[in-house]
C-alpha cells in the first residue's frame, strides 16, 4: 500500500496513539450514565441523525461511535474488553497511523451512507469491521466462547460475513447501506491481498492438476503424488497438507509438515 506509506511519512505524527482506549473508555462512561439514569434521554443526543446534523447538531458526526451496545452490566465489560483487545491487536500490527486510517475510513463511510439513505445509525457495523480485520490478521487466535469453548476467530469471522450477507439480502435500504459500507475499509486494506492470494491458489491448483495428469499419463496408473514416510498420509487424505523432502536424509524421503522436523534421519549403510 504505497499510498499509505507516503501518507504515513507525511502525516504519521498526527496519529492518535491507542485510539481504541479512548473510544472504549468513553463507551464505558456512556454505559454507566445510561445504567444509572435509565429514564434520561441524554443518549439520544449522541445518535447520528442526518437531519439533526443539518440543523446544527454537528457533534453527532462523532458522538455516535461512543454509544455502547445494549447489554447487561457483566456482559458490557467483556464486550468492551473485546473491542479493546481487537483495537490494540490491530494497532500493534499496523502502527497508530494505519489503525487511525482504518477506523476513520470506516467512520466516514458509515456517515456517508447515513446521509444517503437519511437514516440514523450506530457503531455496530464499524466495530464489526474491526473484528473482521483482526480475524484476517490473526485467524488462529482463540477466544473462549461462553467462557468455556475455545474457538478460533476465523470461524467467528465467517459467521459475521454470513450476517452481513443476510443483512444485505433482507434488510431495508438503510440496513443494506450500513452493512455494505462497514466493510469498505476492510476491502481498502485487504482487497488487493485477497485477490492476489486467490490468484496464487488458483495457479497452484492448476499446477498440481497438471502435474498429476502428467504423472498418471506417464505411469499408466493413478495414485498419490505425495506420501509421508512416517505416517503414510497422502494428498488424497488431506488436500491441504504440504509435503517436503528432507535434505538431511540420504535418499528421496518425503514427509508431511507434521513429521518434517520430527523424524529420525535416514542414513544409507
Amino acid at each position: 500500500m504505497k499510498l499509505l506509506d507516503k501518507l504515513e511519512r507525511k502525516f504519521g505524527r498526527y496519529a492518535i496513539p491507542q485510539l481504541i482506549v479512548y473510544i472504549v473508555g468513553i463507551n464505558a462512561l456512556v454505559y454507566m450514565l445510561r445504567y444509572g439514569m435509565p429514564q434520561s434521554d441524554a443518549i439520544s443526543k449522541l445518535w447520528l441523525y442526518p437531519h439533526l446534523v443539518l440543523q446544527g447538531e454537528v457533534w453527532r458526526l462523532i458522538t455516535w461511535i461512543f454509544i455502547p451496545p445494549s447489554a447487561s452490566l457483566i456482559w458490557i465489560f467483556f464486550i468492551l474488553y473485546f473491542y479493546y483487545m481487537v483495537g490494540i491487536g490491530l494497532e500493534h500490527e499496523w502502527g497508530s497511523f494505519r489503525f487511525n486510517v482504518y477506523y476513520f475510513t470506516g467512520m466516514a463511510a458509515t456517515i456517508l451512507a447515513a446521509f444517503i439513505v437519511g437514516q440514523g445509525t450506530t457503531a455496530i457495523y464499524l466495530n464489526l469491521s474491526l473484528f473482521l480485520a483482526f480475524a484476517y490478521i490473526y485467524p488462529d487466535f482463540e477466544i473462549l466462547l461462553f467462557f468455556i469453548l475455545p474457538v478460533k476467530v476465523k470461524y467467528l469471522a465467517w459467521i459475521n460475513w454470513a450476517f452481513i450477507a443476510f443483512t444485505v439480502l433482507t434488510a431495508p435500504l438503510s440496513g443494506k447501506a450500513a452493512a455494505l459500507v462497514s466493510v469498505a475499509n476492510y476491502f481498502l486494506f485487504f482487497g488487493a491481498e485477497i485477490i492476489s492470494n486467490a490468484k496464487n491458489r488458483g495457479s497452484t491448483l492448476r499446477r498440481r492438476r497438471s502435474f498429476a495428469a502428467k504423472r498418471e499419463k506417464g505411469t499408466g496408473r493413478k495414485g498419490p503424488m505425495h506420501t509421508c514416510t512416517i505416517c503414510g498420509i497422502t494428498e488424497a487424505d488431506d488436500p491441504a497438507m504440504d509435503f517436503r523432502f528432507c535434505s538431511t536424509c540420504e535418499g528421496h524421503y518425503e514427509y508431511c509438515m507434521k513429521h518434517l522436523k520430527e523424524h529420525e534421519h535416514i542414513r544409507n549403510a
